[in-house]
């Protein structure tokens, strides 16, 4: 049980050269979303204007060493452990969804493609992407229900949805019927695989044609922004704030 691979039964009805053609037209739908939200709401064009600017306020001129010191400091700390969110549970759960959702991705990706109709799928990639599945489903309905601003900070109820949900909402909702398609699968029962099979793929679908307005996007430009944030506190071109924190870091009101 969790030991063969999930999509083998998609074969019944799905040929291999489809589902790898869905994936790369799901990539490409990612990469155009991202691309049509920089532009569209001339975030591209900000960016690269407070960077000019910035960049004319530098006191200090940084060395290549210096600049690769301060991207293994973002990477390993800013990005890896999330020190965004100054709350620990928004933290936690934040990793348990991206560390989940990556492993899901990377194990969908090499089983599609290497062993679509392949028995001898190796075990710890099925292993792996269960894993992956029940990490992000956990982390992200820790935070749907309980993390939300809007919830947490409002006293709205969990089911009032806004916009910002978007993401979320499509990826628990992928998430949980890739793992009821994967039961029902098991059990054998072929009508139910296709009701719960054709959920998963309109809601996979859904959260990566929604890039442009959902938060999905969020993922490639936090890094970015983290970095450029430690670059201008090391050059001397931030004008915010000396953080008060032990930990250096700047807590939001909404993330305390």
């Amino acid at each position: 049980m969790f030991t063969t691979n999930p999509f083998t039964p998609l074969t019944a009805f799905v040929s291999p050269d489809l589902m790898q053609g869905y994936i790369v037209l799901m990539v490409l739908a990612v990469a155009i979303g991202t691309v049509f939200d920089l532009l569209r709401d001339k975030k591209l064009t900000f960016f690269l204007r407070e960077r000019q600017q910035l960049k004319a306020a530098a006191k200090l001129e940084l060395s290549a060493a210096d600049r690769a010191a301060i991207a293994t400091k973002t990477l390993a700390h800013d990005i890896a452990t999330f020190s965004e969110f100054c709350n620990q549970h928004r933290r936690i759960s934040h990793a348990l969804m991206f560390y989940g959702f990556v492993l899901y991705l990377i194990t969908t990706i090499v089983m599609v493609f290497f062993y679509p109709i392949d028995t001898r799928t190796p075990v710890i990639l099925p292993i792996l992407w269960n894993i992956g599945v029940v990490m992000a489903l956990v982390g992200g309905y820790w935070f749907f229900f309980l993390l939300r601003v809007n919830v947490v900070h409002d006293g709205h109820p969990p089911w009032r949805l806004v916009r910002a949900d978007l993401f979320i909402v499509t990826l628990l909702a992928s998430l949980t019927f890739a793992l009821l398609f994967e039961l029902v699968a098991m059990a054998g029962n072929a009508a139910a695989t296709k009701a719960f099979a054709g959920l998963y793929i309109f809601f996979t679908t859904l959260l990566f044609v929604s890039v442009p307005w959902s938060k999905f996007a969020h993922m490639f430009y936090k890094p970015v922004v983290a970095l450029q944030r430690r670059v201008e506190e090391a050059n001397g071109s931030s004008d915010l704030p000396t953080p008060t924190t032990a930990g250096g870091e700047r807590c939001p009101h909404s993330h305390t």
